[in-house]
């Protein structure tokens, strides 16, 4: 049930531009055992994720929202330890890109025909977005060999299924909550678009507060059914949150939740590593 009293958003903090590395893990506890660094890129719509690794710990975290080669080739100057690149994109990379990195690295892009740790059910295996299979393996790799459901409150809101042994089950895509709000605006004639904003009462008392809660909270109440019935279906679920709305999930949901900004990047490398192991 919800708790309405806890209805504060904290949505939308994430937007301004971040062009500043976080740094993840102290240079000083680097394992001697992995002298060689990953890079891992996660091209998205809007944004660039890059992700510097070390065997399984991710030293760094540094997003771009515009880029070129000549960046890409800064950057990686900086780290001679960097041998070996993976690369997913929702969109394109460019080809001058792709013939640099093919040049100097152990390189790879991840399509439906990678190899994979896990087991992919999904029937349509060419229209699965790359970003929401290498999140399910990000899951696999911070919770082995346990059920895991995977959700990311990104532009679209996609819940993916993993087993604990190691299949992809597949999973639903709804509307964001951004789409509700904007949809609500733009398919109609007359309803103004609105921002989000906290939930006071579940019942609008406004045009206004009648859109945020068919946005917000209608978003809310599709996650805890979708939750509910996965449960139902498959039993207890690690569920593990990532994507910009992230956080007003997590501070609503009436459950245990894991919250991973990280997960397509932490999944890219077990790809990557999983790769170069075997192949």
């Amino acid at each position: 049930m919800l708790d309405l009293k806890n209805l504060a958003s904290l949505a939308k903090q994430n937007k301004s531009s971040i062009d500043t590395p976080i740094y993840l893990f102290p240079s000083s506890k680097l394992n001697k055992d992995y002298p060689l660094q990953h890079l891992i890129i996660d091209i998205g719509n809007t944004r660039t994720k890059l992700g510097r690794f070390q065997g399984k710990q991710l030293l760094e975290r540094t997003i771009w929202e515009d880029w070129n080669l000549e960046d890409l080739e800064k950057y990686i100057k900086k780290y001679p330890s960097i041998q070996r690149v993976a690369v997913s994109t929702v969109t394109y990379i460019w080809e001058e890109v792709e013939d640099y990195l093919q040049k100097h690295f152990y390189y790879l892009k991840l399509t439906h025909e990678t190899p994979l740790p896990l087991k992919n059910d999904y029937q349509t295996p060419e229209t699965l977005g790359k970003d929401r299979l290498a999140s399910v393996h990000g899951a696999y790799d911070l919770f082995p060999h346990q059920d895991c459901l995977v959700i990311d409150t990104g532009t679209c809101i996609k819940y993916d299924l993993l087993s604990a042994a190691g299949h992809y089950r597949g999973g639903n895509i709804a509307p964001g909550i951004e789409m509700r709000l904007k949809a609500m605006h733009q398919q109609t004639a007359r309803l103004p678009k609105i921002e989000q904003a906290p939930i006071q009462n579940i019942v609008g008392k406004t045009t206004e507060t009648a859109l945020r809660n068919g946005g917000q909270l209608g978003a809310l109440m599709e996650m805890e059914a979708f939750i509910q019935h996965f449960e139902a279906q498959f039993g207890q679920q690690n569920v593990i949150l990532t994507g910009g709305d992230a956080l007003y999930f997590v501070n609503n949901l009436k459950k245990r939740i894991f919250v991973n900004s990280n997960l397509v990047l932490i999944g890219l490398n077990k790809i990557l590593t999983y790769n170069v192991e075997n192949f």
